[in-house]
């Protein structure tokens, strides 16, 4: 880099370049959406056949091409960003010692240098000192490509600068300064162009037209690379609220420009998925991300684990078998690891199904909201159907024991129930289901189950662990849809068996962004729990909420309220289904403990409507147990 190539350089034009790739990007997302959700999506529903499933193959893997589109050309719009970003800052700094030079009637040449004129008092031989012509010399940064030149470079403008204080002709000092200060700006010119080319080069795909694994193992590759490079062109963005308070955390987002929303969204998904206050669509966008980089990297790792060789080896016909060396080192080496990675693969699955299904039935698009194979003890996945930022009522799911991302589908297909069945009761507004699955579940429920003595779920430790981030996430969804809106919707908190539990701790919890405020209750309108073995809690009251916004349901042959009053999970031995409890109990007519969002040969059944009457504030359309409420 020299003075001429930055004096003739437009940092605009590599913003210009920026906005194309981002148009494309939004293009590409565009495109997908339609594929998935318009056309793959209705496809589904009303064609069948093996042409049909081939067709619908390749729509989604065309669907995932665009995926990849949209990332892959977010990132260098990103990039273009940032590194025209560090030359405006090094152009900036050419610009501003070069006016400085003219005014103080110096001279800057086309190789960089600075002339400047005779002046100063005359010496004793009756002349002017004269001018002259001085040559700027740089201090590369300490952190630049180029910082070897930096301790050598202190030692010649250090000698540079006394010749100049020597001068009887003030002219020269100042014609140095603004040399130097050209020759850092030069200097800092060339280290972004060293930084930002092998970066810019490395953003290249493959020369076919398949979108593989290593493609998206190598996306999060060049991800860490510009975001290394960009470094000072975030740190100019103001941080997020570290106190993780949703709603600051909102406000935070709205007051970013539309650049640095992007540069955030291209360069920390993982962060800004799990991040409560965001936009839906933004956390969805970075979790669909997260969602491909980690599934390519984990089938390509499980892939590269080596078969389960020959477990056992017979010793003779009298004698035990005993495990083969084969089988022991694999068992040390892989097993443990392998069936992790199935894990992590099969709740992946169970995400990408759901995607599959947007557009069946007219089920609205999915919004992952949060996801994490290796959270917790069993996985993150929140996933909304519809988006919760605008729709008129949301309901947030929370899942009971034995939930794990391996049958979260089983989780998923309820809460696409109270969707439709919702929808259907008020179908001039908007409706938003959520799946919320990011607590420790307890695995057992009866004794010596997976080695437990006493059964996990009654213990409400795995309840009081996961309370602050359902607290946390309902402080999102609430702070993300007053940003978009301006108004707090109607909400429905709702929990099935030990998921229950888990709300009954969170209306208890004060979120540390809270400060010294006094306690404040769910930010929901109505609570409803399902089979409740307990909320700690053995009135409404107890947990901060209106008794008339108090909803509880559980079948006559479910045994787990039962159970949950032997085993401790109910103050004083009440759960919410107890007319003690004071709540409002609706009728049901499903059996056991899973079958209350079952449809009959008429449709819906009682206690499913019931549900989704709560959810859409249909009140008066609720079957209770008892003719007057409380």
């Amino acid at each position: 880099m020299d003075y001429a190539t930055l004096t003739s350089l437009k940092p605009s034009e590599f913003e210009d370049a920026a906005d194309g790739y981002q148009s494309v990007s939004n293009m590409a997302d565009h495109a997908r959406e339609t594929v998935e959700r318009r056309i793959a999506g209705k496809m589904q529903a009303a064609l069948e056949g093996e042409a049909a499933s081939a067709a619908l193959t390749q729509l989604r893997t065309l669907g995932q091409n665009f995926h990849y589109i949209q990332v892959e050309c977010g990132l260098v719009s990103t990039a273009l960003n940032a590194m025209a970003s560090d030359f405006r800052a090094a152009k900036n700094k050419l610009d501003s010692a070069v006016a400085d030079a003219q005014e103080q009637k110096l001279t800057v040449n086309a190789d960089g240098s600075v002339s400047y004129p005779a002046g100063g008092e005359k010496g004793e031989d009756g002349r002017t000192p004269e001018g002259g012509k001085v040559y700027g010399i740089a201090k590369a940064s300490p952190k630049g490509p180029l910082s070897d030149a930096a301790d050598s470079s202190d030692a010649a403008r250090s000698v540079a600068r006394q010749a100049a204080n020597f001068d009887p002709n003030p002219n020269h000092a100042r014609a140095l300064e603004c040399a130097d200060r050209i020759a850092q700006a030069i200097q800092e010119a060339a280290e972004a162009d060293e930084l930002w080319a092998p970066k810019l080069r490395s953003l290249k795909a493959d020369d076919d037209l398949t979108v593989s694994d290593d493609d998206w193992i190598d996306t999060k590759k060049d991800t860490g690379g510009v975001r290394t490079a960009a470094k000072d062109y975030l740190d100019a963005i103001k941080d997020r609220p570290r106190n993780g308070d949703p709603q600051l955390t909102a406000q935070w987002w709205k007051g970013l420009s539309k650049d640095q929303q992007e540069a955030l969204i291209a360069l920390d998904p993982a962060g800004l998925g799990k991040t409560d206050g965001l936009p839906a669509e933004v956390r969805d966008e970075a979790n669909r991300t997260v969602l491909s980089e980690a599934r390519a990297q984990y089938r390509t790792e499980r892939d590269a684990i080596p078969s389960e060789p020959t477990k056992f080896r017979s010793l003779g016909p009298k004698v035990e078998a005993v495990y083969t060396d084969e089988w022991l080192a694999w068992h040390h080496k892989y097993e443990n690891r392998a069936k992790q990675l199935d894990k992590a693969l099969a709740g992946m699955d169970n995400i990408e199904k759901r995607f599959e299904r947007t557009g069946t039935n007219n089920l609205p698009e999915a919004y992952l909201l949060g996801f994490d194979p290796f959270a917790n003890t069993d996985g993150r996945v929140i996933i909304a159907n519809g988006n919760p930022d605008t729709a008129d009522h949301t309901a947030t799911y929370v899942p009971g024991s034995k939930t794990d991302q391996t049958n979260i589908g089983d989780e998923l297909d309820k809460s696409e129930k109270l969707w439709r069945e919702s929808s259907s009761l008020r179908p001039n507004d908007s409706v938003s289901t959520i799946t919320w699955f990011d607590y420790n579940s307890p695995r057992s429920v009866k004794p010596m189950i997976e080695h437990d003595v006493l059964p996990e779920a009654m213990s409400d430790k795995y309840a009081a662990e996961g309370a602050p981030r359902l607290r946390q996430f309902l402080d999102g969804n609430a702070a993300a849809h007053e940003a978009a809106t301006g108004e707090k919707g109607h909400s429905t908190l709702m929990g099935h068996s030990y998921g229950t539990t888990v709300i009954g701790d969170a209306a208890k919890v004060d979120p540390p962004y809270h400060g010294n405020r006094a306690h404040d209750p769910l930010p929901v309108d109505d609570v409803m729990t399902v089979a409740s073995p307990g909320v700690q809690a053995k009135s409404p009251g107890d947990m901060g909420i209106d008794p008339q916004h108090f909803w509880a349901m559980a079948s006559p042959d479910d045994t787990v309220p039962d159970w949950g009053r032997k085993a401790g999970l109910g103050e004083d031995s009440i759960v919410p289904s107890d007319a003690a409890f004071g709540a409002n109990v609706m009728t049901t007519d499903t059996e056991g403990h899973s079958g209350y969002w079952d449809y009959n040969s008429s449709g819906a059944s009682q206690s499913l409507t019931n549900q989704a009457s709560v959810i859409v504030g249909e009140y008066d359309e609720v079957q209770l147990k008892q003719e007057t409420r409380e």
